[in-house]
């Protein structure tokens, strides 16, 4: 109730224009909120001072719209507001359907980050990379916008040329021209792989639980003698909660799958698996890379701590809270998108900040294990300075050279994350198999990626928002 006349509240001071008033009703009802009515004044006469000295006339809308959601922002980086437009959009991604590119994408100090390209959406045929940084749109800068408002400079109508601008690591700014179309994800897949069944889980759209039970329905009825499975979770970058916990349920006999808690202590909803298992008891592991992210790293945790599949590659992003979509007016307003709680794995872990650690590090690439090792390369939830604590005095694991990488003479056309995964199966488990000479540690040789550092030159001091 208090959230709803702070707002109510607010509304009538911008709308009314009488500030004074409401403060001093303010004062005499509610000392309490004394302060907080103080700033809504000051507020109100920033507004004013900007519409009447403002070298150009402003749009009270945008303005206050831009205030609202630098205020979600400034919580943490998942934290924001959505217009009316935005909320579509989003409801438009749940779904699994939507016009646009295929990117999942974030904000870092001003620069719109990619934390993952979605399967086979024409982002990923263009080659673009988890952690580059796009700084214009049809050579329009991007930089110090939200990211709201850069997904509309790439979104558009479906066969229409857009062109991004990428700073990436050790490379020059170069520019990828994709071409628009309708994004239907199919977010499930399976296939086999030798003797080992393959499920792909790319994103958590409404879909996921069904597709996924029915790719693996399909490949175990043709492949009766299937010896194990590998469901690989890398760069899955999140999404609805209920679909995790469906994928998680089909290899659980039950018991916790994961649980989330808000700011009273005594505030824990705990979600459970159900008895049966679609994979029929078949050895598992899990595949993760930094950029498997929230319901990804809810799955691969569950099934870790439950000790139903081994996980295997690079520790995964680490975005451990729950965000909870609020509709103002039916929607008619937009809606908030306010982190409420942080995920707890079965064992008690938060993911928020650490991530899961795999037990087995595999870095797909030499070149990927050097940057592990140079932690001025890292992109994780943990390199958010306002990201949330995971609130167990525990930290992200640092630089370090990663326990495995492709050896010499290893075809760069295969997967060898996959191989190893392969491998555990083969064996029965991590511990049976045989490891491979740790990569040798060279030292960086920059300090921070080149684009990035200038991309972040260009927008010193600015903020932006979140998602595509």
């Amino acid at each position: 109730m208090r959230k709803y006349l702070l707002i109510g509240a607010t509304a009538f001071v911008l709308g009314a224009g009488s500030m004074a008033y409401v403060s001093q009703q303010a004062y005499a009802s509610a000392q309490p909120k004394a302060k907080t009515y103080k700033m809504l004044e000051l507020f109100g006469d920033v507004l004013d001072t900007v519409e009447r000295q403002y070298v150009t006339e402003v749009d009270d809308k945008k303005l206050i719209e831009a205030a609202i959601d630098g205020m979600l922002t400034s919580l943490d980086p998942h934290s924001g507001y959505l217009n009316p437009d935005s909320f579509d959009d989003m409801r438009d991604q749940t779904r699994g359907e939507y016009g646009g590119l295929g990117l999942e994408v974030t904000s870092e100090e001003g620069v719109v980050k990619v934390i993952s390209p979605m399967d086979d959406t024409p982002a990923f045929k263009a080659g673009v990379k988890a952690g580059d940084f796009i700084t214009a749109v049809n050579g329009e800068s991007v930089l110090g916008l939200s990211v709201s408002e850069a997904v509309k400079q790439m979104r558009g109508k479906p066969g229409e040329a857009v062109t991004l601008t990428i700073a990436r690591e050790k490379t020059d700014p170069f520019d990828v021209k994709i071409v628009r179309e309708i994004i239907k994800t199919k977010s499930a897949s399976a296939k086999m792989d030798g003797d080992y069944g393959y499920l792909r889980v790319s994103a958590f759209n409404e879909k996921t639980t069904d597709e996924a039970q029915a790719a693996l329905a399909d490949l175990r009825a043709k492949n009766p003698k299937m010896k194990g499975l590998v469901l690989d979770l890398r760069n899955n970058p999140g999404g609805l909660l209920d679909q995790a916990v469906g994928i998680s349920d089909m290899f659980l006999e039950g018991g916790e799958i994961v649980s989330q808690r808000g700011r009273d202590p005594r505030d824990i909803e705990r979600y459970n698996a159900k008895p049966g298992d679609d994979a029929g008891g078949l050895p598992m592991v899990v595949l993760v890379n930094s950029g498997s992210a929230s319901a990804a790293e809810i799955v691969a945790g569950a099934l870790q701590d439950r000790k139903r599949a081994e996980v295997v590659g690079l520790t995964t992003f680490g975005k451990g809270s729950v965000q909870t979509v609020i509709p103002l007016r039916g929607g008619m307003d937009g809606a908030l998108k306010l982190t409420t709680a942080r995920y707890y794995t079965p064992s008690g872990r938060s993911i928020q900040k650490t991530g899961i650690e795999p037990d087995l590090e595999v870095a797909e690439t030499g070149e990927q294990a050097q940057r592990i090792a140079n932690k001025a390369f890292q992109f994780s939830e943990a390199s958010f300075r306002n990201a949330l604590n995971a609130e167990e005095g525990k930290a992200r694991r640092g630089a370090h050279v990663p326990a495995e990488a492709p050896p010499e003479g290893f075809d760069a056309k295969k997967d060898f994350q996959l191989s190893r995964a392969k491998d555990v199966l083969r064996y029965g488990s991590v511990a049976a198999t045989p490891k491979l000479p740790k990569p040798a540690p060279k030292m960086a040789a920059i300090v921070a990626p080149k684009g990035a550092a200038a991309a972040a030159a260009v927008s010193a001091g600015e903020e932006a928002g979140e998602k595509k």
